[in-house]
């Protein structure tokens, strides 16, 4: 079982395009990157648990729903009459998506450590707003460290949200301490610059590989996506062409394909032996035909397996 943490929120999407000088009407669709992750993860056909904290008003309900559509496991999931936290997403004229972020006293800060995560847990997934909005974050990093200790597989996806980030350079340092508890870590070419502070991105890779992760995997929008190992491995695939709606869910479909496919080459086993180039090509080229399939509908609507060939 591949085990999600992290926030579920609701994205508030533009219906389409407004006249001038008025608002878009506005379609509440359920989000946020680890929930996308992982109801990817259960379409794709991994077995997969979602571990969080949802709201028990009408928002939350609407996103546990959607989670045992999709053949999650909920049994991680704890409750509470807090507000889902709701992020108002903006798209622009290449498909771009940017949001803000109302968060205050939402029912995913307040995530607990759960005691223990299922017996068949393999692998364990975090990212984005969970990791920084407190007292969750604090919850979630607690939980990498157990579980990497472990020896579960990890995978972090800061999937950056700089307008939650009172402290960028307390971040970065947090995010530095979080390496040496990850195994894979995948991030997009626009936070890896905002997490090294500078465009020197392999040299960042390299450091970043140095304190932990066996893997860094880059996504490069339309260019496709480049997997740095610690053996020395530099492998790059280039990005399915297809029209993009919009990109929402797009990264997370990645981190989800990623993961799906790592486990078929049995790289989430205790064994772990490396992959060579040609599985990482085999696992990049998939992740990159997974995120198309997402980036060409609206809103976080990741493919089904069979949908992938």
């Amino acid at each position: 079982m591949i085990v999600v943490a992290g926030e579920a929120l609701i994205d508030l999407v533009p219906a389409g395009p407004a006249a001038e000088d008025e608002l878009p009407a506005l379609l509440p669709k359920r989000g946020g990157g680890p929930y996308n992750t992982a109801v990817a993860l259960g379409r794709l056909g991994s077995p997969t648990a979602f571990c969080s904290r949802l709201s028990t008003d009408h928002f939350g309900t609407a996103l546990l729903g959607g989670l045992t559509a999709d053949g999650i496991d909920t049994s991680l999931v704890q409750r509470g009459d807090e507000p889902t936290t709701l992020a108002v997403a903006h798209i622009a004229a290449d498909g771009s998506a940017s949001y803000s972020f109302h968060v205050e006293g939402a029912a995913d800060r307040l995530f607990e450590v759960p005691d223990a995560l299922p017996e068949s847990t393999r692998a364990i997934s975090f990212g984005t707003c969970s990791l920084v909005l407190e007292p969750g974050a604090s919850a979630y990093e607690e939980l990498l460290r157990r579980e990497s200790g472990r020896g579960t597989f990890t995978a972090l996806d800061p999937n950056i949200r700089a307008g939650l980030i009172a402290d960028p350079d307390a971040y970065r340092a947090r995010f530095r301490a979080w390496l040496p508890y990850v195994s894979l870590l995948k991030l997009s070419e626009e936070d890896a610059v905002w997490l090294a502070g500078s465009d020197d991105l392999l040299g960042a890779a390299e450091e970043w590989l140095a304190l932990g992760p066996a893997a860094v995997v880059l996504t490069r929008g339309g260019d496709g996506l480049t997997a740095l190992t610690r053996e020395g491995d530099r492998i790059s695939v280039p990005g399915e062409r297809v029209d993009v709606v919009d990109t929402i869910g797009a990264g997370d479909t990645v981190n989800a394909a990623l993961l799906h496919r790592l486990d078929s080459h049995g790289a989430l086993t205790p064994a772990r032996t490396p992959l060579d180039a040609d599985q990482w090509r085999d696992v990049l080229r998939y992740a990159a035909r997974a995120a198309a399939v997402t980036c060409s509908r609206a809103g976080a609507e990741p493919p089904y397996r069979a949908e992938l060939g």
